[in-house]
């Protein structure tokens, strides 16, 4: 199979499930927007070493769920393809708030905004979070225009904050203070 069909030069896509749609359509930036906050996980766990493993295992099981996320969003709800697809569910929540506590309790507690950055692992997890916020904005879009369910919603703000806690945890792990906002 090539990997270029020729399909996509008249500016429109295939959903997964049926119809063609063009690629500027909110389906289609939700999903694009959750593939480029995956390329960003990959970036980030790339700078793991042996003192972030666990951080590497909770990296891998985002891609995997944001897989699932991306194929979620491009299968639209009541189409031929509609058992087909695994879905963001409720479960998939509790699995993300049950992380963010497993790595902030070790965290020291906040008293200020801090800025991104420390450990290059840390600055890669603040980008891949400053990604999943994009991502659920462009989810957000898309559900005013065609509702993706609530537990899609839920699961990409849950995400971006367990990015936010795994970049402080790397900082912790490498023994870097995270840098105070002090405007």
């Amino acid at each position: 199979m090539s990997l270029y069909t020729g399909r996509g030069d008249d500016g429109c896509t295939d959903l997964f499930g049926g119809g063609r749609v063009p690629k500027h359509h909110g389906r289609v930036a939700a999903y694009g927007a959750a593939d480029e906050m995956n390329a960003f996980l990959g970036l980030a766990r790339c700078a793991c070493e042996d003192v972030d493993e666990r951080l590497s295992e909770i990296i891998n099981l985002l891609q995997d769920k944001v897989f699932v996320l991306g194929a979620d969003l491009a299968t639209p709800p009541g189409g031929p393809h509609e058992d087909k697809i695994p879905r963001i569910q409720a479960s998939d929540v509790e699995v993300l708030e049950d992380l963010i506590d497993e790595i902030d309790d070790q965290n020291t507690p906040l008293k200020t905004f801090v800025l991104p950055g420390g450990c290059e692992l840390a600055a890669r997890l603040h980008v891949a979070r400053g990604a999943s916020r994009r991502c659920e904005r462009a989810v957000s879009m898309l559900n005013h225009e065609d509702d993706c369910g609530r537990d899609i919603m839920v699961w990409i703000n849950r995400a971006s904050d367990l990015l936010f806690a795994m970049a402080r945890a790397a900082n912790r792990l490498r023994g870097i203070e995270d840098i105070p906002w002090t405007a």
